[in-house]
Parts: C-alpha cells; sequence; structure tokens
C-alpha cells in the first residue's frame, strides 16, 4: 500500500509518524495461547495503571491531543487503544472476536497506539491518504452504525473512509476469510522507535499465531 499523510494531518501533527504492517495470514476463530498473552497483561496493567493515569501514558495522551485539535472530544469518542485498556481496568472481559481482530487488539493495548486492521483485498485502489473527517462525511463503524467522524483523523481509500482511531469501517474490516493484511499503526507522539518496536512485536504476532511469515514493513 502506498500510505500519504495529509497536509491537514501534519499541520495539526508535525511530529506524526506511521507504520504499515502488510502480510499473508491465515485466520482462525479463537487462539488459546493468544488469549493467555491478553490475560497476562491484562494483570500487568491492572497493577499499574488506574483509568485516570492511563490517559498520561505517552501514545494515549497524545492521540487525545489530535482529538482536540481536530476538534472531536476525545472522551466522548474515546481512541480504541484507551477505550481498551479502561476495559481491562474496571476488571471486564475484553470482546472476543477472532484471531486477527484479538492479535491486533493486543498490539494496539501492548503499546497504546491507535491501530487499525484491515483486509487489503477490500480496499478500492492502493492508496490510502490521512486526513481529517468532514461534516456529514458517511462512515459506517465496525458494529457501531453510522458515526460522526467529522474531526476525526481518518485514512480514506479510492472510494471513502476505512479507519479512525475511535472506528474502523464494516465494509474493510477482517473476517475470517481475510488473507491480505494491512495493519496501521499511528504515532502521534512522533516517537519512531517506539512504533517500529510496535510493529516489530505485530510481526512477532502474526508469526505466532496467524501462520504468516511477518510480512512487510514501511514507515510514513
Amino acid at each position: 500500500m502506498n500510505i500519504i499523510v495529509s497536509e491537514e494531518i501534519r499541520q495539526v501533527c508535525p511530529e506524526f509518524a506511521g507504520a504499515c504492517v502488510e502480510a499473508s495470514v491465515v485466520n482462525t476463530p479463537y487462539c488459546e495461547a493468544l488469549w493467555q498473552e491478553i490475560a497476562g497483561l491484562g494483570d500487568r496493567y491492572r497493577s499499574e495503571l488506574t483509568t485516570e493515569s492511563l490517559k498520561e501514558m505517552t501514545s494515549i495522551a497524545a492521540t487525545r491531543r489530535i482529538y482536540k485539535a481536530c476538534g472531536k472530544d476525545p472522551s466522548r469518542y474515546r481512541p480504541a487503544s484507551e477505550a481498551l485498556i479502561r476495559r481491562m481496568l474496571q476488571g471486564k472481559a475484553l470482546y472476543q472476536r477472532d484471531t486477527l481482530v484479538d492479535l491486533v487488539n493486543l498490539a494496539s493495548i501492548a503499546y497504546g497506539y491507535s491501530i487499525g486492521g484491515f483486509d487489503a483485498d477490500r480496499f478500492v485502489g492502493d492508496t490510502l491518504t490521512l486526513g481529517i473527517g468532514r461534516e456529514g462525511e458517511p462512515y459506517e463503524g465496525i458494529g457501531r452504525g453510522l458515526i460522526n467522524i467529522q474531526g476525526l483523523p481518518v485514512y480514506r481509500d479510492g472510494l471513502g473512509g476505512v479507519g479512525t482511531p475511535t472506528s474502523d469501517h464494516e465494509r474493510t474490516k477482517m473476517t475470517l476469510d481475510t488473507r491480505h493484511l494491512v495493519v496501521l499503526i499511528n504515532g502521534y507522539d512522533g516517537d519512531r522507535q517506539r512504533v517500529s518496536a510496535n510493529a516489530a512485536y505485530i510481526q512477532q504476532l502474526l508469526r505466532k499465531y496467524a501462520q504468516s511469515d511477518g510480512g512487510t514493513v514501511t514507515y510514513y
């Protein structure tokens, strides 16, 4: 995939650092070993974080700042990484979907970055552009119906929006049939070293749980 960061994003976040992991994969309905890793991370976070201190995690704090800079309330439209970790801290079980979804969620929880996972064969065209949602722009979040993405960072393909830090789009979501995966890491904190570590972690998880060689990583 070709990834373009628009000037409107550069203006509010000149330090933005992104990474794209692209890989051939095999999905499965459930993976016990993966969920053991998720449970272990949840135990660690409950001993280290609260729902308030969570907001100070650099990756989450930076995403919240960008929401505000783009005109969105991060407490009303929480970044998915923050929402997932909050759920853990509240002692609530995470929703189990399938191995690829659960794997991407773990990668997002582990580093705090908002990460989008997509079935790349459902993209229109070979270019994604990261911009800001516009008033009235149609967008169907996964399991959420139509949501208002005005003021949210949004990736668009040749047809329209496919991913925001709050929710990805139904049209390009991962399913059990997904074979061509694209994962996008959004480093609004500008920490390229940490973004790179997160990408390497995703590759590791893909090798362990998705019958993949880990694919390739590009930075943008």
